[in-house]
């Protein structure tokens, strides 16, 4: 039982979400408009309301899940959520329209490194680590169902 309940290190991979999400949460419940966004109109700011909603109960499960032992099917499942999700998002970051009215200067333009291909990058990697904690800790769940260890 000693070795299942070992927390893997990796589990940071789920504060990382947090960070990742908790900026735009916190300005888009308290103060959307200040977004650096463009053309936001009023219902842009009530759809960024309710995205910032999910993205906090997104966080609030992270930080809850974080400390819980790898081999559980919730964590798991969250994983496997939040890995299509950071994906998702990358992909959409990726091919929107500029949107975040700054720059990172002109060679980064001329290298499109701009705001909205750093952050679907940013996101793209907490998706990989998603995935890469998924499979650093299979064999915990294996060895789990395997010693018939009560998973909830």
């Amino acid at each position: 039982m000693s070795a299942v309940s070992v927390h893997s290190p990796l589990s940071a991979i789920f504060l990382l979400h947090i960070a990742l999400e908790i900026p735009v949460v916190v300005q888009g419940l308290f103060s959307p408009t200040s977004l650096p966004f463009l053309e936001l109109n009023n219902t842009a700011v009530v759809l960024l309301k309710l995205f910032a909603s999910l993205s906090l109960a997104s966080c609030l499960i992270c930080l809850l899940c974080f400390s819980l032992p790898e081999f559980l099917p919730g964590k798991r499942a969250v994983a496997i959520g939040l890995c299509v999700y950071h994906s998702i998002v990358s992909t959409v970051l990726y091919q929107a329209p500029r949107f975040i009215p700054h720059t990172f200067g002109d060679a980064a333009e001329s290298l499109k490194i701009t705001p909205e291909n750093v952050w679907g990058t940013l996101h793209g990697l907490v998706g990989l680590g998603m995935v890469i904690w998924w499979q650093a800790t299979v064999h915990l769940a294996q060895y789990a169902r395997q010693a018939g260890i009560k998973q909830g």
